[in-house]
């Protein structure tokens, strides 16, 4: 977090040797599963994001197309389905993103049947937990952590009974401190959050994608605003590293 602008700065020199580190952390922070498959994507498969604003990133919510960039707003979210649509031309994937700023678990449960269950999804991967903290640290919200965790429970059994054979995806909520929005008193409540989480994602066997992980190691190399440039939502840099990060533990 010591990371100071003159460092940056200098380091910009070193920036292809950046790049390949970059991808060192990210399969460092990824935990292989032992009998893993190469690739857990298959033909016709429908995926889906879900999630609050680092999901919606500005997307339309008018038609709501699969395998649309208007459609997919300019976040993680949007890079890891270009990503996907590429490497598998041939698997005819659809792929949604239903990601609405602002939201909490219970807002998710309150649109689930629209914008999940009616899709029928094979991969369905969900990143909330910020809001759920952040706005009642602001007093705007009067829930807490094991709110979160009961509600998140709920969804997921929710979302199995009606559709069994789903793949579920849980991404680690994220924060990084010294930045505009965030500081250090987020730290230690968050981290009953990103708990919750993670036990939700061992508990139903589902994916865990290591965001915090990774983005605490991204600021030994650059400062923390370029890669969450207000400590909760995604620069360029962090929407790309998070997408490589979801890649990785999917594929």
């Amino acid at each position: 977090m010591g990371f100071t602008r003159r460092k940056f700065l200098s380091s910009s020199i070193g920036s292809i040797g950046l790049s390949s580190m970059i991808g060192s952390i990210v399969s460092s922070c990824v935990e292989e599963k032992k009998g893993k498959k190469k690739s857990v994507i298959s033909s016709n498969d429908i995926i889906l994001f879900q999630g609050d604003s680092i999901t919606d990133a500005g997307r339309e919510k008018e038609l709501e197309l699969s395998n649309n960039s208007n459609s997919f707003g300019n976040g993680y979210a949007l890079l890891t389905a270009s990503n996907l649509l590429y490497t598998h031309p041939d698997k005819n994937l659809k792929l949604f993103n239903r990601g609405i700023s602002g939201n909490k678990v219970f807002e998710l449960s309150n649109r689930w049947e629209k914008d999940c269950l009616e899709l029928k999804p094979n991969i369905l991967s969900i990143l909330i937990g910020v809001n759920d903290y952040w706005h009642k640290k602001d007093g705007l919200y009067d829930g807490s952590v094991e709110v979160y965790e009961n509600d998140y429970r709920k969804l997921i059994k929710r979302t199995i009974k009606a559709i069994p054979n789903i793949k579920i995806v849980i991404c680690q909520p994220f924060i990084l401190p010294d930045t505009s929005v965030v500081d250090d008193s987020f730290v230690e409540p968050f981290k009953e959050y990103q708990l919750s989480a993670k036990k939700i994602a061992d508990e139903f066997n589902a994916f865990w994608v290591p965001f915090q992980e990774v983005f605490d190691e991204a600021v030994k190399h650059a400062p923390a605003e370029y890669w969450l440039y207000d400590g909760v939502h995604a620069a360029m840099p962090g929407a790309h590293l998070m997408a490589l990060t979801w890649l990785k533990t999917l594929i």
